[in-house]
């Protein structure tokens, strides 16, 4: 019997997939557990709905990462710390802060956790942070840590 599974099912496969099970499987555990649907012509136009769906809804988000990443590569973005006598900060500068000033310059919120940090910022200077803003697009942007007026 066919089922397209609702659920990650162990030894079975995936969400969404269309797999091949024998029929008391089925019948007896993934039906009424409601892991899996029968495979009958509307649940697999709902399936082929779905997976369209998400493939233009990735596209969508991958043009959007792609516009945004050719916006701020190679930009410049300029923060400001406290530092004692030696020129080293009183803590560092944390990818929240990066994400707060290009959000600040550009109108672009970034999760801080998409921020990639070599080392810890500690000290005044330049950095180059990458920012990964979708799978296979990332973008340079230069980090000027300067001195509180």
């Amino acid at each position: 019997m066919q089922v397209i599974l609702k659920q990650d099912v162990k030894g079975s496969g995936k969400k969404g997939e269309l797999v091949k099970v024998s029929d008391g499987y089925a019948r007896n555990f993934l039906l009424p557990k409601g892991l899996a649907v029968e495979a009958n012509a509307q649940a697999l136009g709902e399936m082929k709905a779905k997976q369209a769906s998400a493939a233009h809804k990735a596209a969508v988000e991958q043009q959007a990462a792609e516009e945004l990443a050719s916006k701020i590569k190679g930009q410049t973005i300029k923060l400001s710390a406290k530092a004692g006598a030696n020129g080293k900060l009183f803590g560092s500068v944390t990818s929240k802060e990066i994400s707060e000033a290009i959000e600040r310059a550009f109108g672009a919120s970034i999760d801080k956790r998409k921020i990639v940090l070599d080392s810890d910022i500690k000290a005044f200077g330049s950095y180059t942070v990458q920012v990964k803003l979708h799978p296979g697009v990332t973008a340079d942007v230069y980090v000027v840590v300067g001195e509180n007026d």
